[in-house]
């Protein structure tokens, strides 16, 4: 009997502490979005997403950026998202249990735990220092290389919950592996895949230290992505040490819309798999 209430305290106390845990980070979560929005709401307007910036004194808005940051992600997001679909069919359908798919298993694993700072660092040496000049290129080459892993573990997972009774079935009709995996596994997994590209969409939405070190910023938007590339992120960061009171202002109004795009990715990609399960 005694040792029957211990177990039941020792229970509550668990309970007790991860129910304060949970409380103690939904409150700073909130804390900070409602710091966001209060400071953020005040400065937003038609402006900021039309204009670009007119002078030193924070006139105008932040177009150029906003613009820019769209270019890099779209540019990262053709390329590490086909790389990372693939690489997670690999581990999925061709590597099962070798040596070389335990390997990128733990290489993706790795990568996803990285600072990102580090990846812009990287880029930095292999597509900025060689070509002279910070580019939009090694931007989205920085941000195409976060995403890659997120992608491939995402499609990884995905595909191993498709029944294998599917793949036997259409592999006893004489269906090509290949066209098996295109015609039946990506249709079963279409909804989970796409979800994990959205959230990796939003993880690098949000990336500052990885530009910094390669497309850098500008004031002006630029389609030449051998050029300096301006970008929402960089610009907020530049901003917001800045003494000007409309410069900070519109930082706090980017990092709003900043955070609204990347929330609504997120909820996009959850109510995908709740729609689809």
């Amino acid at each position: 009997m005694p040792s029957h209430l211990g177990r039941v305290w020792r229970n509550r106390v668990a309970l007790a502490l991860s129910a304060v845990s949970a409380i103690f980070g939904i409150a700073l979560l909130f804390i900070i979005l409602y710091d966001i929005v209060r400071h953020g709401f005040s400065s937003l307007n038609l402006a900021l997403l039309t204009k670009d910036p007119a002078g030193p004194e924070g006139d105008g808005g932040l177009r150029a950026a906003f613009l820019g940051q769209g270019l890099l992600t779209l540019v990262a997001t053709l390329v590490g998202a086909p790389i990372g679909v693939l690489a997670g069919t690999y581990l999925a359908e061709y590597g099962r249990e070798n040596k070389l798919s335990k390997a990128v298993v733990a290489l993706c694993d790795l990568a996803m735990s990285l600072p990102s700072i580090v990846v812009g660092i990287f880029v930095y040496t292999i597509l900025v220092k060689p070509m002279g000049v910070f580019n939009g290129w090694a931007g989205s080459a920085a941000l195409a290389i976060i995403m890659i892993p997120l992608v491939t573990r995402t499609t990884e997972s995905m595909l191993a919950m498709v029944p294998w009774q599917l793949r036997e079935a259409a592999l006893a009709l004489g269906v090509p592996y290949y066209k098996m995996i295109v015609q039946i596994v990506y249709r079963k997994a279409a909804s989970g895949i796409l979800t994990g590209i959205l959230l990796a969409v939003a993880r690098i939405a949000g990336e500052t230290a990885p530009l910094m070190f390669t497309s850098f910023n500008n004031s002006s938007f630029e389609l030449n992505m051998s050029r300096p590339v301006p970008s929402v992120t960089v610009t907020v960061f530049q901003y917001a040490g800045s003494p000007n009171d409309n410069l900070i202002g519109q930082a706090w109004a980017a990092a709003l819309v900043v955070t609204a795009v990347v929330l609504f990715l997120s909820v996009l990609g959850r109510l995908t798999v709740k729609w689809r399960t």
